[in-house]
């Protein structure tokens, strides 16, 4: 499992969902499948929207997280990733515990404080347990 931090210098939640639309678009014409975990059932349905809005010359197939979902992109909030094991974007301020089963994983820090203080623990939990962990300020 490799980690990326993309660290943003706004201080928006919006900047965090905005960025992880912009990383599902680029992993899919990858041909990856993504993960997308939140930290509850409204920020999942959130980032739903957000992504059937993000570019509309372009789709992203994704859909919310269920036991039967297997479409390219998933977004879920609960303890199972189901089927998926490429690509996590992380929005959630603590580390899900399946995080092991992906090849990459990827956590996006803004500068509110309620946001970079939790994932500075996530990067200690990473660097900690040996996963190799990448900065990409941007």
């Amino acid at each position: 499992t490799e980690v990326d931090f993309y660290i943003l210098s706004e201080d928006s939640s919006d900047a965090r969902q905005s960025f992880a639309c912009r990383l599902t678009d680029k992993a899919f014409k990858q041909g990856r499948r993504v993960y997308i975990h939140t930290a509850d059932e409204a920020s999942a349905k959130h980032l739903d929207q957000l992504l059937w809005d993000f570019r509309p010359q372009s789709f992203l197939p994704h859909c919310l997280a269920t036991s039967t979902a297997d479409e390219p992109i998933v977004i879920g909030y609960s303890d199972s990733p189901g089927n998926h094991s490429d690509v996590l974007i992380n929005l959630a301020l603590q580390v899900p515990d399946f995080v092991g089963r992906f090849e990459r994983v990827t956590e996006v820090v803004t500068q509110a404080p309620e946001i970079r203080e939790p994932l500075r623990q996530s990067a200690r939990y990473y660097k900690d347990r040996g996963y190799p962990v990448k900065f990409n300020k941007l």
